[in-house]
């Protein structure tokens, strides 16, 4: 290559580097020269988001998408993902940002940003009631299934080193595992243990201990400062006036906790 094609090479990819850096700088001006927001959700997640008996998207965070995207006054696109394709569909901008019952973690943080928590979710670890399971080590030698690339799948995995673990691509999958008799011991969410339970009540699942608590953050790509900022105060603003915690206890049947509407 000689001097002139190297310089004029150099310029080009120094050129394009900051028309990214700019993009990606200004997606909040972008989204609303678009009119429109693109949110990823994880469909098949009960309370959260799934279909209705019309087969309509709805649960808390179908109700909070719609709501962010109405006060940012733009219309929303809802973006249907797995639960293990939530942070790949952010990175590969599929979506503008992602509410989809996403523990905030430090892992998680180290390649997406979170908003402040918006809401809470509860892992927990399911199975039949004649079965004595009160920790971990219960689990030695059980099967378990999870929900691939969660916080259970985590949780699990690190605790449960005896246990043979079932990854699953999403909840909806998980429930029918365990509806079936392909898996009789889950971790999950107290919704999804109801939803097992609704569906096959001869098999008499139950709750046997609570994992953890996970506090839930809009998640959006690193570098992008004044979408978090718009995020951040919409959340503050939400909780202050009342109408997060009123989606949550619609779906749910319970406040937020004050960890998350005082954190």
């Amino acid at each position: 290559m000689t001097p002139h094609k190297m310089i004029r090479t150099c310029l080009a990819v120094a050129a394009l580097a900051f028309t990214a850096q700019h993009a990606l700088a200004d997606q909040l001006d972008d989204i609303k020269k678009a009119g429109k927001i693109r949110i990823a959700v994880a469909m098949g997640t009960p309370l959260f988001s799934y279909a209705d008996a019309n087969l309509k998207p709805t649960g808390s965070d179908v109700d909070t998408a719609e709501l962010l995207a109405k006060d940012l006054g733009v219309q929303w696109e809802m973006v249907s993902v797995t639960n293990a394709a939530r942070i790949p569909a952010l990175q590969a901008n599929k979506a503008d940002i992602v509410v989809a019952d996403l523990s905030i973690t430090p892992e998680r943080q180290k390649v997406i940003d979170f908003s402040k928590p918006y809401a809470v979710i509860t892992l927990i670890v399911g199975g039949p009631k004649n079965v004595q399971i009160k920790d971990y080590a219960d689990l030695n030698g059980k099967k378990i299934a999870v929900t691939r690339a969660t916080t259970n799948d985590q949780l699990t995995t690190q605790n449960a080193k005896g246990a043979e673990i079932v990854r699953y691509e999403d909840d909806a999958t998980l429930i029918t595992s365990m509806v079936t008799g392909q898996v009789d011991i889950f971790s999950s969410t107290p919704s999804n243990l109801g939803e097992i339970v609704k569906r096959a009540p001869g098999k008499n699942i139950e709750r046997k201990f609570d994992q953890q608590n996970f506090l839930l953050g809009i998640a959006l790509n690193k570098d992008q400062a004044r979408l978090k900022e718009w995020i951040d105060n919409w959340v503050t603003a939400n909780h202050k006036n009342g109408k997060l915690t009123a989606i949550y206890k619609k779906y749910h049947g319970k406040d937020l906790p004050a960890e998350v509407t005082n954190p």
